[in-house]
């Protein structure tokens, strides 16, 4: 079955920027981009138990007649197939289609907080969030320049979601055939006990073949660490799970996070389902 992101794209030097990440993301993984040209600033998105309205700015429908075109040209540019164009079927009003959620990944700006500001990717953070709650696919979230990245990084806490996150480095890294790196920030537990979690969950032969290194924080602060993350890596991680990782992404340090770890993120909501 083929792998599929959907990419919503902006006739804009930003949006060009985000579908050169997208498309990248997609050539490096051997993965399909599907793109939608917004007609309208709205749509939504219905998911098993949420419907989530995206909220676009209006930069979003500027110059429809040459969208088609360049989104395509930068598409050829990593010599991929030419990508689908979703066309709305079905609205729930006339100026409000719903967009399909059967896809792999997703793309999205960065803004995924309350407290982001108005910057040019548009203010559809809450709504961003929204998604990564409840889709079943990773949310790559992508800079606005863009960077190609070399090799893939997992934020380990340990937690469900973590494990979630870290089988889909492995993942990503055995497409790719780029080196993983593994990042833990100690906390009231050992290394023992993270080991322990590895151990349980049959990953120990992967963490073996995939994994370049493990790099454990015994001291410091997280927002400090990160500076070990390489900075032309995907970073790959949960968006729930227990102590440092649950506040990097929905707590009250998520700006400061976005603002020392400005690599590309994916994150993987709840509800994520691995086709591993």
């Amino acid at each position: 079955m083929t792998t599929r992101l959907l990419h919503i794209f902006r006739n804009t030097p930003v949006g060009r920027e985000v579908l050169l990440q997208s498309t990248y993301f997609c050539k490096t993984i051997n993965a399909d981009p599907v793109i939608y040209i917004p007609e309208f600033i709205k749509f939504l998105m219905y998911f098993e138990n949420d419907v989530v309205q995206i909220d676009l700015d209006i930069s979003y429908l500027r110059a429809p007649e040459t969208a088609r075109a360049h989104a395509a040209e930068i598409v050829s540019s990593f010599e991929l197939p030419e990508p689908d164009f979703i066309t709305p079927i079905h609205f729930t009003a006339s100026t409000l289609p719903d967009i399909p959620t059967n896809f792999d990944f997703m793309c999205c700006p960065r803004t995924v907080s309350d407290l982001s500001v108005k910057i040019g990717l548009g203010y559809i953070g809450p709504r961003v969030r929204r998604i990564i709650q409840s889709a079943k696919f990773p949310v790559l979230i992508v800079n606005a320049v863009y960077k190609p990245w070399n090799s893939i990084s997992v934020l380990f806490g340990g937690s469900a979601n973590a494990i979630t996150a870290l089988r889909l480095g492995i993942r990503l890294s055995r497409l790719s055939g780029l080196p993983l790196d593994v990042f833990t920030q100690l906390g009231k537990h050992s290394k023992e006990h993270y080991q322990e979690i590895i151990r349980k969950e049959k990953l120990e032969a992967d963490m073996e073949q995939y994994v370049r290194s493990w790099t454990v924080f015994d001291k410091g602060y997280l927002m400090d660490n990160l500076y070990d993350v390489p900075h032309d890596s995907l970073v790959v991680l949960g968006a729930y799970g227990h102590g440092a990782i649950k506040e990097l992404i929905f707590g009250s340090t998520m700006e400061k996070v976005q603002s020392v770890l400005l690599n590309n993120l994916l994150i993987v909501g709840p509800k994520y389902q691995s086709p591993m």
